[in-house]
């Protein structure tokens, strides 16, 4: 499976070079990264949500060598949707001392069929494959390999040609954040290009990406993660996917809220701590869900989005983004009174209508890579520079 001109050294793939990821599961071929703990992911066995928590959006290996040749074999897991053209494969981003390096993809691997019509999925095995990256300065380096955001990857062997050691704890604040599709980073080009990754960057922290693709629901069980999970800096960003499911009404929404809100401190009691509103979607400011897909397209690779609820329910307590919007502020400047850690953020200052006019959401739902940079960048902007929820307190 490898080349043979270097004197390879195999490192295990263990926690000590993994960032990102709340868990790390043996299995036949070597170790799968998760981005929620085995307890959260018996609680419930959905599919899409399975799916979603084990593409290792955010997660990298990060080690320090004078290597000037890095080899992974991984097993990934392709997804197929019948009658939609081959999604293109996911790509790892080789950083170097925080410096983009290079890209690489793996084929073959295991295949996911989607037939979102029939609403059934089928898994054929298939073959690893191997990451390549090489001519790398010889030199004492910090080196970090983003994991797809959007593929799952079975880390079968790091191999390196120098020796490799985990990188020392560089001081930075580690920044946690749980959210939709949109962070999990739907239809960026690349794991580094995601919004978080971007802000992140910017911000100098270390993040830790509970993106969680049709996830994003007010789960007790994500509470319960974040509430366990070591960080610094907190932001949970709702809204989107309880419009998308047609999940609850407003009755349910708020208690829903203050109860995430409150395990998530039991863990964190003091920690700064983000609510972000939903980016501006305009299929769904002022009409309810469920989001109905349109397959029209999808041929071409289309798949569009409408929305399927009617204005009129939002008077018996259905969500649209406009309701979530207004109730999202009001709990948390009733919280904040007790809370001085506890911040809102109105998602269309990431994304808003001006934004949308100039970059539009192709299907109507997710942001494009530019646009994901804009978000990062203006996420960066409000929560990390002076006088923002995230910025270096001194005194």
């Amino acid at each position: 499976m490898h080349t043979t001109e270097h004197d390879w050294i195999t490192t295990p793939v263990t926690t000590d070079l993994l960032r990102g990821a709340l868990d790390l599961e043996r299995t036949a071929h070597g170790v799968l990264p998760h981005r929620l703990p085995a307890r959260a992911r018996a609680q419930y066995t959905d599919g899409q949500l399975a799916m979603a928590e084990s593409q290792p959006s955010g997660v990298r290996l990060v080690f320090r060598t004078r290597a000037t040749a890095v080899e992974l074999d991984t097993l990934p897991t392709k997804r197929v949707y019948v009658g939609a053209p081959p999604r293109p494969d996911g790509v790892y981003d080789l950083l170097v001392d925080g410096r983009p390096a290079g890209q690489s993809t793996v084929t073959g691997g295991n295949t996911l069929t989607i037939d979102m019509t029939a609403r059934t999925a089928t898994t054929e095995p298939g073959p690893p494959g191997t990451v390549r990256f090489t001519g790398l300065a010889d030199r004492v380096k910090d080196v970090e390999i983003w994991l797809p955001h959007n593929e799952t990857a079975e880390l079968i062997a790091l191999r390196t040609d120098a020796p490799v050691e985990p990188v020392p704890d560089r001081g930075r604040k580690v920044w946690l954040h749980h959210g939709s599709s949109i962070s999990q980073g739907s239809d960026a080009a690349s794991p580094t290009a995601i919004w978080p990754a971007v802000a992140a960057s910017l911000g100098g922290v270390e993040l830790i990406n509970l993106g969680l693709s049709g996830n994003a629901l007010l789960d007790p069980f994500t509470a319960r993660a974040l509430r366990d999970t070591p960080a610094d800096l907190i932001s949970v960003k709702i809204g989107i996917n309880l419009v998308n499911t047609d999940l609850m009404r407003l009755r349910a929404f708020t208690p829903a809220v203050h109860g995430f809100l409150d395990t998530v401190r039991e863990g964190h009691p003091t920690a700064p701590l983000l609510v972000a509103s939903p980016i501006l979607c305009p299929i769904h400011e002022d009409t309810p869900g469920p989001s109905a897909p349109d397959f029209s397209g999808m041929s071409t690779g289309q798949i569009r989005f409408r929305a399927a609820g009617d204005p009129a329910e939002r008077a018996n307590g259905k969500l649209a983004l406009g309701v979530i919007r207004d109730e999202l502020a009001r709990i948390v400047a009733q919280r904040a009174a007790e809370d001085p850690n506890l911040h809102y953020l109105d998602g269309r200052e990431l994304y808003g209508q001006a934004d949308f006019a100039e970059l539009p959401l192709p299907d109507q739902l997710h942001p494009d890579t530019a646009t994901h940079r804009r978000i990062g960048e203006r996420f960066a902007g409000l929560a990390f520079t002076a006088g923002g929820p995230f910025a270096e307190r001194r005194g």
